[in-house]
């Protein structure tokens, strides 16, 4: 296994190199859940590394190469377990005006052919001025509405889709207290906080029911963003040095999203696995969350960055259980 760097302690192992040659070493059945987000075919390039994903020269290609990271994904995970990919629909060619390619349908459709169950897509709702000043798609501007509004476009939302790796899981996920912490951007109802941690019958635990039905949803439109309530930060930080001049796109995944993902289908103590690290968003979330976590990353300002962003979630780990929102407690801090 060739890597450029990598840090290796109890809460987690971090590679800078490229997944494809990292994967192979980990063991069948190690990893109790995947979360990431993949190259989005079209839509961005990261580098200019023949090696990463995004500066593949046909849709087709990117597939082909994706595949043997789906592969090693599924002989890793333990049955019964969930991989949980992040992507969106992608404008051909690059150019919004020319239509978009359902690039989560052919996601789903090699995961599918691989072994994998498909389970219902989580919509997540996108900020469309954010979008806008992200992709810089022209549909999403006013002028083009004033100029010629049948060449709008909405603001994609995202998708988080889980599959399950086929078999019977051998460790359940439980939660014997049902849901103590809610990972999003409204106010759970006051009268409900004297059922957290409650330890009586489970289904009068109001506190973990309201929580429920949020993370039940088919939409989840109470993410935050860039920025949530009282200003702190909803991804995790990256500057880039002026002198990389080949830094094109940084777009973390919410932490919402991913402590969400931890903590309904992994237990404490299990481990994560993200072959797409960037800046640490999900091994920043399943330490944060008592899980152990694997990252590799193949750009090195990326990987500098997500080791700096985890030294930062190891010092705070234990602080979890005593915040109603961890995540975005911790990355508030400093």
């Amino acid at each position: 296994m060739a890597v450029a760097d990598q840090i290796v302690n109890d809460q987690y192992a971090i590679y800078n190199g490229d997944s494809c040659e990292v994967l192979p070493s980990l063991p069948d059945n190690s990893i109790h859940l995947s979360i990431y987000s993949p190259p989005f075919c079209g839509l961005f390039h990261y580098s200019s590394s023949e090696r990463d994903l995004s500066n593949c020269r046909t849709y087709e290609e990117f597939f082909e190469h994706y595949e043997f990271i789906v592969r090693e994904i599924h002989r890793v995970t333990l049955p019964g377990r969930i991989t949980a990919v992040h992507c969106m629909d992608v404008p051909k060619d690059g150019a919004n005006i020319c239509g978009f390619i359902d690039f989560p349908g052919d996601v789903v459709r090699l995961h599918q052919r691989l072994g994998f169950e498909y389970l219902p897509r989580i919509t997540i709702w996108n900020e469309p001025l954010d979008v806008r000043t992200r992709t810089m798609a022209k549909g999403l501007t006013h002028r083009q509405v004033v100029e010629d509004s049948t060449l709008t476009n909405v603001a994609a939302s995202d998708y988080l889709i889980p599959f399950r790796k086929k078999g019977e899981n051998p460790i359940p996920v439980v939660h014997p207290v049902g849901l103590t912490r809610y990972a999003g951007e409204r106010e759970i109802p006051k009268e409900l906080s004297k059922y957290r941690n409650y330890q009586g019958k489970q289904t009068e635990n109001r506190y973990s029911h309201w929580i429920w039905r949020q993370y039940a949803s088919g939409v989840w439109d109470d993410i935050r963003g860039k920025t949530g309530k009282r200003g702190v930060s909803g991804t995790l930080p990256f500057a880039p040095p002026d002198k990389d001049k080949d830094e094109r796109h940084m777009h973390p995944l919410q932490l919402d999203v991913i402590e969400r993902s931890v903590v309904m289908w992994s237990n404490p103590g299990e481990t994560v696995l993200t072959p797409f690290m960037g800046v640490g968003s999900e091994c920043y979330g399943a330490v944060v969350n008592a899980r152990r976590a694997i990252g590799v990353e193949l750009k090195e300002s990326y990987f500098r960055q997500a080791a700096k962003n985890l030294a930062n979630a190891a010092n705070h780990a234990e602080k979890v259980e005593n915040e109603e929102s961890p995540v975005f407690a911790l990355v508030g801090e400093e």
